[in-house]
């Protein structure tokens, strides 16, 4: 499997993410979906951890299997919440063991239910960082907030806090945002910190309205007045999944135009948004069904 640092080093990373299955039918519709994105040759792709570290057999399953039984690399998130660091060393062992190279390093959510909340001996992303990189074998990517992270007492402050994770850190994959310049913006106060590791925009296509305004509210992500307006003007659930796409199309190809190492899209484990948008900017035109 790739290093995920050596794979921007290299030119333009395409990514996908997926959310491990609940059960066995959802389990079904993530393999079919990783069948029918595979011929796109992602670049790598990430599987996601549940609040408190609750979904963590789940993605190290889901993880394994597409190191060992596809050709394709994947990266593991972990999360602070829930774990000492004995737990986080058995944890990367196992990785390594399995011949996964690249995590995701987290600060993630407690579990809404106090009653399932475990010790955890990290406060921050940047203190799991640390502990990640000292294993010496992985490439590790941390989580950026173009419009800031919602826990942020200020913009400065939050790009001071990235700025250290990305010190240790091989490369940052943004959360979902709508206008270009909230990317630019982010690179820029980066540079001016003397940050220049790698920022991959995270691009998620709308394909219900519901789904992205509860995500957005979790993200800290603003909904932009002109993208209610553009999803308010149809009703028919395949027209909003339609302009969904129109805007993801127009809002990577201006991501690509202004420099940005890669794309990393926001699967929600399904896949023909994502082809879409591939065949609309040309990207794999030839492999699309």
């Amino acid at each position: 499997m790739a290093r995920i640092a050596e794979l921007l080093g290299a030119g333009r990373t395409y990514s996908f993410e997926f959310f491990p299955p609940r059960d066995d039918v959802t389990q079904l519709t993530l393999g079919h979906t990783i069948a029918e994105l595979e011929p796109l040759q992602p670049s790598f792709v990430s599987v996601t951890y549940g609040a408190g570290g609750t979904t963590r057999e789940r993605t190290r399953n889901v993880v394994t299997w597409v190191a060992q039984e596809t050709a394709i690399t994947p990266m593991a998130h972990l999360t602070c919440q829930g774990h000492v660091r004995s737990e986080i060393a058995a944890i990367l062992d196992d990785y390594r063991d399995a011949g996964v190279d690249n995590i995701m390093a987290l600060g993630g959510d407690p579990p809404a239910d106090a009653a399932d909340r475990r010790p955890s001996d990290y406060r921050y992303a940047a203190d799991l960082v640390a502990d990640v990189a000292a294993r010496g074998h992985f490439s590790i990517g941390v989580a950026a907030h173009p419009e800031v992270h919602p826990a942020s007492p200020d913009r400065a402050t939050d790009r001071r806090h990235l700025a250290a994770k990305l010190a240790a850190a091989d490369f940052a994959i943004t959360q979902f945002f709508f206008e270009v310049h909230h990317y630019v913006d982010l690179v820029e106060e980066l540079a001016d910190l003397g940050v220049d590791k790698p920022v991959i925009p995270g691009v998620m296509p709308i394909t219900n309205a519901g789904q992205i305004n509860r995500m957005a509210r979790l993200s800290g992500a603003a909904l932009p007045g002109w993208v209610v307006d553009a999803v308010g003007e149809v009703d028919d659930p395949a027209d909003v999944r339609r302009v969904g796409v129109d805007i993801a199309t127009e809002l990577c190809a201006e991501l690509l135009a202004c420099g940005a190492p890669g794309l990393h899209f926001y699967t929600m484990n399904r896949s023909t948004a994502t082809r879409e948008i591939y065949a609309n900017l040309g990207l794999a035109t030839a492999r699309v069904p």
